[in-house]
């Protein structure tokens, strides 16, 4: 039997903002019942600040999916929708007093029906199919859902995935696969801070972002007709301006997150990216 927190108990019991709200603004629902979990999101946006008036949820699920999934609507209440994506699944976590780590998956499903749901609002269309292949055949868990996963959470052991992500929790087939992802995260991490400059100077870090826009991002922007071009540098802010295909693109924003993500891993953690 799992030990859940006072607070877990009390969302739990007596969870807050339960149900849908009429005629939302924006809608995301991740999850399936067939697995075991499911979760549908709404919100009301405020047009003129931006921000999140109400949160309502439904939930299919185990008491810390329903907790959790309250404690994302209290979270993210007038937040905008760039500050509630800031709202992590540690942080759902953190807001309960802790989550038994094999629950852990549900802080992480509340953290997708948010993304899902500002995506649903900002119009960038949902794949029907989660980007990259799937390991975990049982749940229907991608190799790049684990892979963010690990990275986000700093998991260490395929135990620690099955109770982020529910992978491997069935049949254990994939368990080899998900030994492999952790091994090729790890890897990969040892790598980036092996070649990532200590300190620079703010002339090699001009040159370095440059660099890293030219033959790390441009490529896969060239690829779909359309290309970037560093426009400034001051202090941690770097501006940016798409062109081609990308000019006016309903993707930008996600295309900009993309780009400072890079910039993060493989220049400085302080940096962000705005699109001029």
């Amino acid at each position: 039997m799992w030990e859940y927190t006072e607070k877990t108990k009390e969302l739990f019991l007596h969870p807050k903002n339960v149900g849908e709200i009429e005629n939302p603004d924006a809608v995301g629902e991740v999850g399936s019942m067939v697995c075991g979990d499911a979760l549908k999101l709404s919100l009301k946006i405020d047009k003129e600040t931006g921000k999140i008036i109400d949160a309502k949820f439904q939930t299919f699920g185990c008491a810390s999916a329903i907790a959790s999934s309250s404690a994302l609507t209290e979270l993210i209440k007038d937040k905008t929708l760039d500050e509630a994506l800031k709202v992590s699944n540690k942080d759902i976590a953190e807001f309960l007093g802790g989550l038994p780590k094999e629950k852990m998956h549900c802080s992480v499903m509340g953290y997708e029906a948010l993304e899902a749901a500002v995506n649903n609002y900002r119009g960038v269309k949902p794949p029907e199919v989660e980007e990259g292949n799937i390991i975990c055949e049982c749940f229907g868990v991608t190799d790049t859902k684990i892979k963010r996963v690990i990275t986000e959470n700093n998991l260490k052991t395929a135990e620690d995935v099955t109770n982020y992500t529910k992978a491997g929790g069935g049949c254990g087939k994939c368990v080899p696969e998900i030994e492999k992802l952790l091994k090729e995260v790890w890897a990969e991490k040892v790598i980036r801070e092996a070649v990532k400059p200590k300190k620079l100077t703010f002339i090699k870090k001009i040159a370095l972002i440059q660099e890293i826009i030219e033959k790390e991002i441009m490529p896969s922007i060239k690829a779909d007709g359309g290309d970037i071009e560093l426009v400034d540098v001051e202090g941690s802010k770097v501006t940016v301006a798409l062109r081609g295909t990308c000019t006016g693109c309903l993707m930008a924003d996600v295309t900009a997150k993309n780009i400072e993500k890079k910039l993060k891993e493989l220049v400085s953690e302080d940096l962000f990216v705005e699109v001029q």
